[in-house]
């Protein structure tokens, strides 16, 4: 009797849990139908706002700055990261200790702190503020959470699996390419989806490193509330948030067939 009341309080629990988190995100979807320009009063259904979305060169530029920052960065702190990882986990050198500690300094900085420092950083060299910086930035910040991942992967690798491949005549780089890599590819994809996602949801630090003409979608949107957000944004929320659910379904089948 009491093990059929607790499953039914933690179900009901669970449930409370998942409608907080998901009614927001239902709402947003359902409001980007909405025949109104307000948020708050529902007085019909209509596509208008996705129409009107397209035709929108202010927000698409920002979506498509967005899009360019996060992917370029993406691929380099990924590079940057996974190397950074293997490397770390694989050698013992002097300074090892502080240097790995240095890595989790970016994760647990207060953002505005780290955007700061990179506006003086850049401001000491000169470099005007523009996609340069911005990539930058994004690269710097989304490093230590690829090297998290990714060593978080390697800390059940068995070590014996490349002795053997080295013993069988295969050169480092072989060994690396066609033996570390498939086992840690989960690793590197989970890590590289997760910086694209820091990237493009990122408003504070890039508050700070973009130029006039390199306002991402974040920058853009936060730059809209003053005046009144439109459903417009709510359509441009609900096509992202599909993209993400196919990739996010790509990335969870490609990681079942690894196993």
């Amino acid at each position: 009797m009491r093990s059929s009341l607790g499953q039914k309080l933690s179900v009901l629990y669970a449930s409370l849990v998942y409608l907080f988190l998901y009614m927001p995100i239902a709402i947003l979807i359902l409001y980007s139908f909405n025949q109104s320009k307000l948020n708050a009063v529902w007085t019909g259904f209509t596509f208008d706002w996705y129409v009107k979305l397209m035709q929108n060169s202010d927000v698409l530029d920002a979506m498509k700055t967005s899009l360019i920052v996060a992917l370029i960065s993406t691929i380099a702190a990924t590079m940057i990261g996974t190397l950074a990882a293997v490397g770390m986990y694989r050698y013992h050198f002097r300074g090892k200790t502080a240097l790995d500690a240095m890595l989790y300094l970016p994760i647990v900085i207060p953002e505005i702190v780290m955007g700061i420092s990179m506006l003086a950083l850049f401001a000491q060299l000169q470099v005007p503020l523009g996609y340069l910086t911005l990539i930058a930035a994004h690269i710097t910040f989304s490093v230590p959470f690829v090297v998290v991942v990714v060593r978080a992967r390697l800390a059940g690798f068995d070590k014996s699996i490349e002795e053997a491949a080295m013993d069988l005549g295969a050169t480092p780089w072989q060994t690396f390419v066609k033996v570390t890599m498939p086992v840690i590819a989960p690793g590197i994809l989970a890590s590289a989806l997760l910086a694209f996602t820091l990237s493009i949801d990122d408003v504070i630090i890039s508050f700070f490193v973009a130029g006039p003409a390199s306002a991402t979608l974040p920058l853009k949107i936060f730059s809209m509330v003053k005046f009144g957000v439109t459903p417009e944004i709510n359509a441009l929320s609900t096509l992202m948030l599909a993209v993400t659910l196919v990739i996010v379904i790509f990335a969870e089948r490609l990681r079942m067939r690894k196993q």
